[in-house]
Formats: C-alpha cells, sequence, structure tokens
C-alpha cells in the first residue's frame, strides 16, 4: 500500500507546470514550492507535468531541476521524477558505473524485484543506456554473486499464490544436502532454486525446512554462504515473505548509529513510496517500536528532511 498523499481534486498539469517555473524565476529557487507540488504527485501525473513544462518552455524539467537544487535534495528529487521502471534503471546504471561501485545497491533492486517487473526492467535498461544490464553486471559482479544476479534475471518465475507442497519439501531437502549436511556448500544448488521458485514456493521451502531439520533456512544460509552472494539469498527469501519488513530493516540500518546512510535512506524511500510503503511504516513501528517519519526526522534536516517526511506522509 503506498503512502502518497495526492490531492483528492484532479489537478491540471499545466498549472503544476507553470508554478514550478514561477518557482524557478528570479534569485534562488523557491524549494518548498517545488516540494509542496512534486511530493505530492503520483507517477502518471509527474509524467504529465513534465511533457506539460517541455511543451510549455521548451527546457526538460530534469535539467531544470538540477540546476536549481542541490545535495541530497537533489538527488532525492531527479529519482523521483522517474517512472518505478527507469527509476530502478537509474539506481542500477549509476550502482554499477557511478563513482564507488555499489553492489548492495544492484543486489537489493534486483533481488527485491518480481520476474515481470525485472524483464521490464531489462528492456528499459537497454533501450536508455544502449548496454544489457546483464552484460553490465558481468563485467561487475563476481562469483556466485554474479551467478545469483544473472539467473534471478534471467529465469521466468510463476508470480501466483499456488504451491506444490511434495516440491517444496524436495526442494528444502536438496537445499539442506547442499548446505547444512555436507562439508562446503553446493552453491549451484542454492542458485538453482532461488532463481527458478516463486516467491510463495520459497515460503513454503522455508516451513519445510524448519519442520523437517528443526532450524530455519535463514539460518542455513547465513552458516553456509557469506558476502554478496549470501545477501542476495537473504534478500530473495525475505521478500517472498514479507518485502515491508525487509525493507523495514534496510531502513532502519541505514539511519540507526553515528551518521546517516542517505544513498540508502533515498533510494529504498523514493522506490517504495508508491508500492508498499504503507505495510514498510508498520513493519518499523512493529520491530523498533518508533515510527520511521520520526526516525528520519531525526537523521534529516532541511527541505531534504521535507521532502522525504512528504513521500511518507501521516504516521500510522
Amino acid at each position: 500500500m503506498a503512502t502518497l498523499p495526492v490531492l483528492p481534486m484532479p489537478v491540471s498539469p499545466r498549472d503544476d507546470a507553470i508554478q514550478l517555473y514561477k518557482a524557478f524565476k528570479g534569485f534562488g529557487c523557491d524549494t518548498e514550492a517545488v516540494i509542496g507540488i512534486l511530493a505530492h504527485r503520483d507517477v502518471t501525473q509527474r509524467i504529465y507535468i513534465r511533457q506539460e513544462y517541455k511543451t510549455m518552455y521548451h527546457e526538460d524539467l530534469l535539467k531544470r531541476l538540477a540546476s536549481e537544487l542541490s545535495g541530497k535534495l537533489e538527488t532525492a528529487v531527479l529519482l523521483w521524477m522517474h517512472d518505478l521502471v527507469e527509476r530502478d534503471a537509474t539506481i542500477l546504471k549509476e550502482a554499477l558505473f557511478t563513482g564507488i561501485i555499489n553492489l548492495g545497491a544492484v543486489t537489493e533492486v534486483i533481488c527485491s524485484r518480481t520476474s515481470s517487473q525485472l524483464q521490464a526492467l531489462k528492456q528499459v535498461y537497454h533501450s536508455t543506456f544502449g548496454t544489457y544490464l546483464e552484460r553490465d553486471i558481468e563485467q561487475q559482479a563476481l562469483g556466485d554473486h554474479q551467478k545469483i544476479l544473472l539467473a534471478f534475471l534471467s529465469k521466468p518465475r510463476d508470480e501466483s499464490m499456488e504451491v506444490d507442497r511434495e516440491m517444496a519439501a524436495k526442494d528444502a531437502k536438496a537445499l539442506y544436502i547442499a548446505g547444512e549436511k555436507k562439508l562446503g556448500t553446493d552453491e549451484k544448488v542454492f542458485v538453482q532454486i532461488f532463481s527458478e521458485r516463486s516467491r510463495a514456493h520459497l515460503v513454503a521451502i522455508n516451513t519445510c525446512y524448519h519442520d523437517m531439520y528443526g532450524g530455519s533456512l535463514k539460518k542455513a544460509i547465513k552458516k553456509e554462504t557469506s558476502g554478496l552472494f549470501e545477501r542476495a539469498l537473504l534478500t530473495i527469501l525475505q521478500c517472498a515473505e514479507n518485502p515491508g519488513k525487509y525493507f523495514a530493516k534496510v531502513l532502519y540500518k541505514s539511519i540507526k548509529g553515528l551518521g546517516t546512510d542517505d544513498t540508502t535512506l533515498i533510494r529504498v524511500i523514493v522506490t517504495r513510496t508508491e508500492i508498499d510503503m504503507q505495510h514498510i511504516k508498520a513493519e518499523y513501528h512493529k520491530k523498533y517500536k518508533k515510527s520511521l517519519k520520526d526516525a528520519v526526522h531525526s537523521d534529516t534536516f532541511g527541505h531534504y528532511r521535507s521532502f522525504l517526511l512528504s513521500l511518507l506522509g501521516p504516521n500510522l
């Protein structure tokens, strides 16, 4: 469930474009006005605003925003202006080739998306950047981490809730034999099962694993694997079980302790606001006994804070 507080009355994209142009005119930018408009428009409305602005002022709105805003606010707003698939493609390209390579972000985006979302993502990535996502991952990722990312991108997965319990039990046994039962780990079995099975089936495997061997599949993954390969498997499993809980933990880690991982904070809030942020907020409060909005308020400031809080919407 999304949290975006869209105005109840229909809003004219033309009027929004005019108000944005006025906010840019003169000395300095009326940043509050920009946030007041863009943080309260859904993806379709934002696309229409970009089109109207281009038609009326012969200028790309994203380029104008980049020239008027700065720092973390600029990063967040520009990411927000993309549609969902363009945004994922942009995040991946920047994580793979801009500045410090961020394979953690690559893992999060790929392993938390559905099969159909990934098929659309690959197409947009290629049409936008002129290269194949798989080729870029081959260039930057290594070993078993590379293998799970490529397999997860390429294998079609059922997105229904149907589960073959007998097959789930066989898969649980295969994972046990490939991991905890033997000396060393047969990573190929983990790659195959985690890249080919549906989310509902993975949840069933997890239940069977516990019933058959008395331990959790999550603990087995932590015991038998490591590094980014471990992170990929855990992301796939946790997003099959409860995506809201997974992203609540990612957000908690981004703001706990000294300093804030703003890259992660921006990425998760912006990408999940129009999908399941209400569930993430509920899971965050349940786990950490504090509202996500209050936590973000404590770790951010200025217009950057105002923008993120606007996307998060009211407390539960």
